[in-house]
């Protein structure tokens, strides 16, 4: 892909400094152990409008800075404050210092220069705005950025979001109120709820000051495979089945054959050796929260078991550990796992990648509603992450675009990923 080049960038506010209902957010612990981490990225494209390129990044611009008044905090900055021991307390000050708005050309790149690759081109990052960083460099840069790439025959519309601020329930609510407000609608659906969850303990918890420790990423690759809906329903019965029970659903089937599938392909000498699984684990629904509920709301959770009873004793035996583990995590054991995190916060990242990679981590959610934002020339036809979050292991999931599948994005070593396109086992179940 050729580069991309920028036509304009510029920072966005919120329509009226009256809209922001508040000037400040403390980050919670789920918030706060992001810090380290790199932002989201999520992209779609979309065929290309009819309407001229003017009016088009007019009406994206425009309802951009409208949907921010709905979501303030977006167009502020992280912020710290001295506490004792030269430890500080970290926060979202909603100044309205503006969300960043980018409009650039690639109209000699056609969709299916990208979507047609066998695998996601390294390129694509030139597609999301603010480049590489992490979410604590939110103190000075913008914590959320949209950028519109006008592509040979289509658009693509990219969005870079401050991690430690949003999930990726809150930044698709965001994105799904945009299009609406581009459609033409005088208000959102759904309105956030700034209401912060704390557990008993103290709401302002220190943090040393955060050390910038970035390590070159090894060489990876990135590919989506597709699981119809008609694939997917044999992975849960076949698990089910071999499981005796009817307790798994077709989220923790596709998981365990993706982390089997990935442990098998990493693994062709069969290595005693421990595996891991780690899943974003929801939150709203446990503590219970607001389903508009803005922030992280999640909780990091892992399961593991040895690489030789995970290859031979089937689907079922992985599926069933996955499915008790997520039962296990219900509300209280969500807020045992923070008010523990408060008593001895650890943040995420900063380590050297290993050798050998044993973890397979499974994020974003095919529940997301990504391809009803139509910003009024029609909806989604295509989702794609960007590149500053992957690493070896990490598999996210998307909603098909059509019939009730889903698409999963699966970031690998070179080696790994080829054995994997060579696992009979493994490509049973794809569609495509």
């Amino acid at each position: 892909m050729t580069s991309v080049v920028v036509i304009s960038s510029c920072l966005v506010g919120t329509t009226s400094i009256d809209a922001a209902p508040m000037s400040r957010l403390d980050l919670t612990p789920w918030d706060l152990q992001l810090l380290k981490l790199s932002p989201m990225q999520r992209g779609l494209f979309f065929h290309k409008p009819e309407s001229d390129q003017t009016s088009l990044i007019l009406r994206l611009k425009n309802s951009f800075s409208r949907a921010l008044d709905f979501f303030p905090p977006l167009a502020g900055r992280l912020a710290a404050e001295p506490a004792a021991d030269d430890s500080f307390f970290y926060f979202l000050d909603c100044n309205n210092a503006g969300a960043e708005f980018v409009h650039a050309d690639a109209s000699s790149v056609s969709i299916s220069d990208i979507l047609g690759s066998k695998y996601i081109p390294e390129t694509v990052s030139d597609l999301f705005p603010l480049g590489e960083y992490c979410n604590s460099d939110g103190l000075s840069k913008p914590l959320l950025g949209a950028q519109v790439t006008q592509l040979a025959d289509g658009v693509f519309l990219g969005c870079t979001a401050n991690h430690a601020v949003v999930d990726g329930v809150s930044l698709w609510h965001f994105v799904n109120s945009w299009s609406e407000l581009s459609r033409g609608s005088a208000t959102i659906s759904k309105l956030p709820v700034f209401d912060r969850w704390f557990p008993s303990s103290s709401r302002l918890i220190p943090l040393p000051p955060l050390e910038k420790i970035r390590f070159p990423p090894p060489p990876l690759l990135a590919r989506l495979f597709h699981f119809s809906k008609e694939s997917l329903g044999k992975l849960k019965s076949r698990a089910n089945s071999e499981a005796g029970t009817d307790k798994i659903s077709t989220l923790q089937a596709l998981s365990a054959h993706l982390w089997r599938s990935t442990t098998r392909c990493r693994n062709p000498h069969g290595a005693d050796e421990e595996v891991r699984i780690l899943l974003a684990i929801g939150a709203r629904a446990r503590i219970p929260l607001s389903g508009g509920y803005f922030g992280n709301a999640f909780n990091g959770s892992s399961t593991a078991m040895s690489a030789s009873v995970l290859l031979e004793r089937g689907l079922g035996h992985p599926a069933r550990k996955i499915n008790e583990h997520v039962a296990a995590q219900g509300g209280e054991a969500v807020v045992k796992t923070v008010e523990g995190w408060v008593k001895n916060p650890v943040l995420f990242g900063a380590f050297p990648p290993p050798k050998r990679s044993r973890v397979v981590m499974i994020a974003s959610s095919h529940r997301h509603d990504m391809y009803g934002n139509d910003f009024g020339w029609g909806k989604p036809i295509a989702a794609v992450s960007g590149t500053i979050e992957r690493f070896d292991g990490n598999i996210k999931l998307y909603p098909a675009a059509g019939g009730g599948g889903i698409d999963v994005e699966v970031c690998l070593a070179p080696e790994t990923m080829h054995a994997m396109e060579d696992d009979a086992e493994f490509l049973e179940a794809v569609s495509i």
